[in-house]
């Protein structure tokens, strides 16, 4: 299926994830109909429910393949073109939906990602996704819903060195991934203008207090914490330093920034553009941060040794270093630092968050 277009002209696309239900949702039919359904419809988080063409399909007596290659709409995506494969097979009965790693998809080596080590580079959600998708199967054509699901993608081992993955410990191959199943296009002046006419209509509303969000959940949480709806909620996305530029020459009396641990460790070291491949988090910087906090030099030099944000995170936690609480701290000084010199003072406080949305570091208003 290709993808649609937005209001800016540019056109949405379909995560790994999503492609990976579609093709999971195929296989699984024609193991236990014998016939592959073409197109084939998924169910996404946001309520779409977009229909897949099949671009591949295979039937043997003990297992099916159904493939269906990735479209990213307009994104600049390294995947863009992929050909994603399933492969469903039965299990022992109450084994549910298990996953394994074919060629192309990477494995988990490393701690301080959202799956175990060991474990195939299939993100919680897509997880989540195909397992619905195997429940809706089984149920409509009589299936017990206990299968194996191996997905590849072709040439994915090739691709994946243009990715973070091998730096992250994921090897062997690209990640499936996706939250809401949909790519929206990366477009810096489109973004960044929506930020600014984003600020234009809470001013013309009236709003006093605006959240800046580096993405759905955060903004969720944010949200909810401090009961902000509508005009109040600014897609910041990573463009931090866009957002607090156009504040300081349009101030609202308060600003909240919620986002995720990770970028907001760059925010923290005056990254103003958050994208991961435009700014990097400094574990050297996190180090220092942890002996600010009152963390060991031990501590501190697992920090600087972690894979990831996240496990420099839980190494702190874990020893009751609030690091989470130093990140906020310095990501509101840097936000105050480029608001200074607005005409009207604004007061600015920050909410860090983990990858299920839970609250890890708070920096009360200033």
């Amino acid at each position: 299926m290709t993808g649609t277009t937005r209001p800016d002209g540019l056109r949405r696309g379909w995560t790994t994830g999503a492609c990976a239900t579609a093709a999971t949702t195929a296989a699984y039919q024609a193991l236990l109909t014998g016939e592959f359904p073409d197109p084939v419809t998924v169910h996404l988080p946001g309520g779409q429910t977009p229909a897949f063409a099949l671009a591949v399909e295979n039937h043997a007596p003990d297992a099916a393949m159904a493939g269906v290659v990735k479209d990213a709409g307009d994104d600049p995506d390294v995947t863009h073109g992929a050909l994603v494969r399933a492969t469903v097979r039965h299990a022992e009965p109450g084994t549910g939906v298990t996953f394994r790693a074919g060629p192309g998809v990477g494995t988990v080596t490393l701690p301080g990602l959202p799956l175990a080590v060991g474990e195939p580079a299939v993100n919680p959600v897509p997880r989540k996704l195909m397992r619905e998708a195997v429940a809706r199967v089984a149920q409509a054509y009589g299936g017990s819903g206990d299968v194996t699901v191996e997905l590849s993608v072709d040439n994915g081992a090739e691709i994946a060195e243009q990715t973070w993955n091998p730096r992250l410990g994921i090897l062997g191959g690209l990640s499936i991934l996706g939250t809401t199943g949909v790519v929206i296009p990366y477009s810096c002046s489109a973004w960044i203008d929506s930020i600014r006419r984003g600020i234009d209509v809470a001013l013309a509303t009236g709003e006093t207090h605006v959240l800046g969000a580096t993405g759905t959940t955060s903004e969720r949480v944010g949200a909810e914490l401090y009961g902000l709806s509508g005009t109040a909620l600014l897609d910041m996305g990573d463009f931090a330093g866009a957002l607090l530029k156009y504040l300081r020459r349009h101030p609202i009396p308060r600003l909240t920034v919620a986002g995720g641990f990770a970028k907001l460790s760059k925010l923290a070291d005056g990254h103003l553009d958050l994208h991961s491949g435009r700014s990097q988090v400094d574990l050297d910087a996190l180090a220092a941060r942890v002996l600010g906090a009152g963390g060991t030099a031990e501590l501190a030099d697992r920090v600087r040794a972690a894979n990831t944000a996240l496990h420099a995170l839980e190494l702190a936690r874990a020893a009751d270093v609030p690091l989470g609480d130093a990140v906020a701290v310095a990501a509101r000084d840097a936000a105050r630092a480029l608001l200074r010199g607005s005409e009207l003072p604004i007061t600015v406080d920050v909410v860090a968050i983990d990858r299920g949305g839970t609250i890890v570091g708070r920096a009360e208003p200033a």
